[in-house]
């Protein structure tokens, strides 16, 4: 499934969409960093604070782990520009708090990995569309994993799907907008 191109956006599917089918997409997934209107809070932004936002979702009976990939499908390329990657959260866990470490591996939740995003950083790379480009979409999908994934924080997006593709119990997203602060 692809979404309608566009000449100014990527015109690719999100992960969501290729890890599909999924027999479970009931997972929900919310945050305090959105705002009643849909939009991301301005610090957790590349253009201030450059934090990961907290997360939360609920849980899958039997799920052993979890993934958590954030994409912007409206980026002026060819993909959708990957803001973060994330897995091997424990199965018991049921979010994320604020302001995670840009490193590969964290303490705490132990074993959790977090690959490169589109800035070819470790861990969460906030919004910064480009100015004038309009609102972007920010979609924040979490899946549910039968067991960990073994691979290390260079993993390449695409491998990191096929391996969703054989583990995935169960999947949800939160969809966030933002746009570019007006030039002053």
């Amino acid at each position: 499934m692809s979404q309608t191109p566009h000449p100014e956006h990527s015109g690719e599917a999100i992960s969501i969409l290729k890890v599909e089918p999924i027999l479970d997409t009931g997972v929900v997934v919310t945050s305090t960093a959105q705002r009643a209107d849909g939009g991301l809070e301005d610090r957790y932004s590349a253009y201030h604070d450059n934090i990961s936002p907290p997360l939360r979702w609920t849980a899958v009976p039997d799920a052993k782990a979890w993934a958590v990939i954030v994409e912007d499908p409206d980026a002026p390329q060819e993909h959708p520009f990957i803001h973060w990657m994330i897995w091997n959260l424990p199965g018991e866990t049921l979010g994320l708090p604020e302001g995670l470490p840009n490193t590969a591996a964290l303490v705490t939740p132990k074993g959790t990995v977090q690959g490169r995003n589109g800035q070819h950083g470790l861990g969460y790379f906030g919004p910064r569309p480009p100015a004038g480009h309009g609102l972007h979409h920010y979609y924040f999908q979490v899946f549910a994993l039968d067991g960990a994934i073994d691979m290390g924080p260079e993993t390449p997006l695409a491998d990191l799907l096929n391996a969703l593709k054989a583990r995935t119990l169960a999947s949800g997203e939160m969809v966030a907008t933002y746009e570019a602060p007006t030039p002053q």
